[in-house]
């Protein structure tokens, strides 16, 4: 049985240390924690609480695809800056598992009584507007998502809304589109972040 626990740090080396009767047990980093686990461990270990910024795509063809998200993710964050369509339509993001893109099953909905099933729709309505602004994708139980996005359209035109999706498996992609599939982006950036 431990006679003393003492927890230390080395700043020159930016680390830390749980010592158990003065030996290390284990070491502590911005990385993680290292550690020789002897005996019975309890619990479960989970990548999360912190925020990872995948690479910015450019907007081009009809669709931009973020894959490989982790299973630990929560809550996905989508950025659009200066992002438009070629024609008038209005602008959709699918989420999928390891079956795919899921294209059915939405409930959701932008301003103006804009809504849609097969995506969750943001609102845009004529050819070469600029969206700025960021969908918020949350987990709220099991493989069940719900959406919240805001931004602007043009200089005076705000856009808002939301939606709902439950997925057959664990989110691990996104899509951001059109409602029509067909429209190709003329301009804008994507990207995603996503936390535990």
């Amino acid at each position: 049985m431990a006679t003393s626990l003492t927890l230390q740090n080395d700043s020159s080396l930016a680390q830390g240390y749980i010592k158990v009767n003065g030996s290390t047990a284990a070491t502590l980093t911005t990385s993680g924690i290292t550690a020789n686990l002897i005996g019975n461990v309890t619990g479960s270990l989970t990548a999360g609480g912190s925020l990872t910024l995948e690479t910015a795509q450019t907007a081009s063809g009809t669709a931009v695809d973020f894959t490989s998200i982790p299973s630990w993710a929560k809550r996905i964050t989508v950025m659009f800056s200066d992002l438009s369509l070629n024609v008038t339509d209005d602008l959709l993001v699918q989420i999928g598992d390891s079956g795919g893109i899921e294209t059915t099953g939405y409930t959701s909905g932008s301003q103006n009584s804009v809504n849609s099933t097969i995506g969750y729709i943001i609102r845009i309505g004529a050819a070469s507007r600029l969206l700025n602004g960021a969908m918020y994708i949350s987990n709220i139980n099991s493989n069940s998502w719900i959406s919240i996005h805001s931004g602007n359209i043009g200089s005076t035109n705000d856009v808002y809304g939301g939606g709902t999706k439950t997925l057959s498996s664990t989110l691990d992609r996104i899509r951001v589109t059109s409602v029509t599939g067909t429209s190709t982006f003329d301009a804008g950036t994507i990207n995603i972040s996503y936390e535990g």
